[in-house]
């Protein structure tokens, strides 16, 4: 899943508010995307293959996943002999669908091949489930069938580049252990990549989502023949991971929720529920439904999918604790999947009581932080001419105008423990407050060659300030011209086009001027993708940003604070 070789950095243009500020600007995909897509919002990922056998242990070692070969270093005779353990008798690709409706998802994409080189599909190749395993059925077919059987959408990962087990696949950083396998790749390319992309897609009809995966020297020569035969599929969605400069139609950020979203093209977060993609029976680190609910609502505002990945069991079983959160997810999606389904992004730059998602003229406030005194600041100053909660439609919400905005007075009590939601209907296009920050003058202690302090407040991520070379520590002033009530702050760093995170940590320490000293506000890392961080509300005119890095300079794309009064 993890580790994907070429850097592409993406330049997009932000813009309107802020961080979670509308997109307006073009979808830059090789062709439009399927309505279903944006429609559908929540899928199902699967990891699985001979590595669910061990189930995380080889040796002495405890924590492995879908890496094992490569992390343990196993060789391919040693490997393989996995193969004829394969045996999964409890599969039923029934209940994995039959689980995946439960959850509200629409869309399931499972391995079809992972970079240990075994299919889980018939294939010529005779290093598949059918030919090679004792189970002798075709695990893709079965799912086929039943995504068919229950209107489910199905997509298929496929590892186009490392193959750890054919010889002549490549090797993450070439790190061959193996004699064996050295070989060509344009000839395991040719032989046993390319004909086995014409299977999957040739074999069980229509395939909604081609997954592509590490793209580990995939030059365009490489890739482009892959290209074009996915091209012969114009209702199929194909990701950023191919390589070889094709950029796809997804991008694909994984294991975080960038903070801006992915302005001008589709995005799709995908995450696993513990801390491995593959089956480990010694990691309990799961997820609670509040986080995957959360997350759901976080990247759905930011106009992209969730992803969310099951690791089944070498019985074929997916844990217990999975289905569980999964159909609590599903109950919540019962009662407010109209706030998340063929949804758009939000309009406001921030909320510091939830998210919010829009459907035409009505936006859904998801409300984390239900308000202590029952009442639900919306900045948006345009006339709301109704709102209900979608736990009681029946009952209209007072509604109370003020100058910029406007106040909703909420029960209580909340409906719902991990997210309520108010849908209100409004006139005319959303009039949300802007964020402060936006085109005021910066002052950085230093500033590399060509990289302008100004470029953090221009709404445009096509720009970005460095400290100077050499520089491991530079703060940042704002002069906001009058005094606001700041409960918020944005970064925006920058995103791989493969989606995985290559980028250093920074630490940071926001402080404002309170008349006598800088105080400090808040403290943290950004990740390398940039964070949304609340605070105590505070009443200033001037803040401080203070960057520190371990190596190179600090840099960010943009700089936001936000008004939460």
């Amino acid at each position: 899943m993890k580790k994907i070789a070429y850097i592409l950095i993406i330049l997009f243009l932000i813009k309107g508010a802020g961080l979670f500020a509308q997109n307006t600007s073009p979808n830059t995909s090789r062709r439009p995307i399927p309505g279903w897509f944006s429609e559908a919002r929540f899928g199902m990922f699967i990891h699985w293959g001979l590595y669910s056998i061990p189930a995380g242990k080889w040796g002495n070692k405890t924590d492995f996943g879908e890496w094992l070969m490569l992390q343990a270093r196993v060789p391919r005779a040693e490997y393989s002999k996995l193969a004829a353990q394969f045996n999964p008798t409890k599969f039923n690709a029934e209940d994995w669908v039959k689980l995946a409706k439960d959850a509200g998802q629409k869309y399931i994409i499972i391995t079809s091949k992972h970079h240990d080189g075994f299919a889980l599909f018939k294939s010529k190749d005779p290093y598949n489930v059918v030919d090679a395993s004792p189970f002798n059925r075709d695990i893709i077919k079965e799912m086929a069938n039943a995504c068919r059987k229950y209107d489910m959408k199905l997509g298929l990962y496929y590892s186009q580049a490392q193959d750890w087990y054919h010889p002549g696949g490549s090797v993450w950083k070439n790190e061959e252990w193996d004699s064996t396998h050295v070989a060509s790749m344009d000839k395991y390319l040719d032989e046993v990549a390319y004909p086995q992309v014409v299977e999957i897609l040739s074999n069980y009809g229509d395939i909604a989502v081609l997954w592509w995966d590490t793209a580990y020297k995939m030059t365009k020569e490489r890739a482009q023949k892959f290209d074009e035969l996915a091209n012969k599929y114009p209702n199929m969605i194909t990701n950023n991971r191919l390589g070889g400069g094709f950029q796809g139609d997804l991008e694909t950020p994984e294991q975080f929720i960038p903070a801006t979203g992915y302005p001008g093209r589709k995005f799709e977060v995908c995450m696993t529920l513990n801390n491995h993609w593959g089956y480990n029976a010694w990691d309990d680190n799961w997820k609670s439904t509040r986080d995957v609910i959360q997350k759901l609502v976080d990247i759905t505002s930011k106009g992209g999918n969730f992803l969310l990945n099951v690791g089944p069991n070498a019985y074929g079983v997916i844990p217990e604790v999975c289905q569980n959160t999964l159909r609590e997810t599903g109950e919540w999606l019962k009662v407010n999947g109209e706030a998340i389904y063929g949804t758009t992004n939000s309009p406001f730059p921030y909320l510091k009581w939830g998210r919010a998602t829009r459907k035409g003229q009505k936006l859904y406030l998801h409300i984390f932080d239900w308000p202590k005194d029952g009442k639900l600041i919306v900045p948006m100053s345009n006339k709301i001419k109704n709102a209900v909660l979608l736990s009681d439609t029946q009952n209209q919400l007072k509604v109370f105008k003020t100058s910029e905005s406007n106040l909703i007075q909420l029960p209580s009590y909340a409906p719902d423990k991990i997210a309520s939601v108010v849908a209100i209907e409004f006139e005319g296009e959303p009039g949300v407050i802007m964020a402060p920050s936006i085109g005021k003058m910066v002052r950085a202690t230093s500033s590399g060659e060509g990289f302008y302090p100004n470029s953090l407040t221009d709404d445009n991520m096509l720009t970005v300030w460095k400290g100077a070379n050499g520089s491991q520590m530079d703060s940042l002033e704002i002069d906001l011209n009058k005094t606001y009530t700041i409960g918020a702050m944005g970064v925006i760093e920058k995103i791989d086009a493969d989606g995985v995170l290559n980028h250093q940590e920074q630490k940071f320490e926001l402080q404002y001027w309170n008349g006598t000293v800088w105080a400090t506000l808040s403290t943290g890392l950004t990740k390398g993708a940039g964070i949304i961080q609340s605070f105590d509300n505070v009443k200033a005119q001037k803040f401080r940003l203070i960057l520190k890095t371990d190596k190179g300079e600090p840099y960010l794309a943009e700089w936001s604070l936000y008004r939460t009064e």
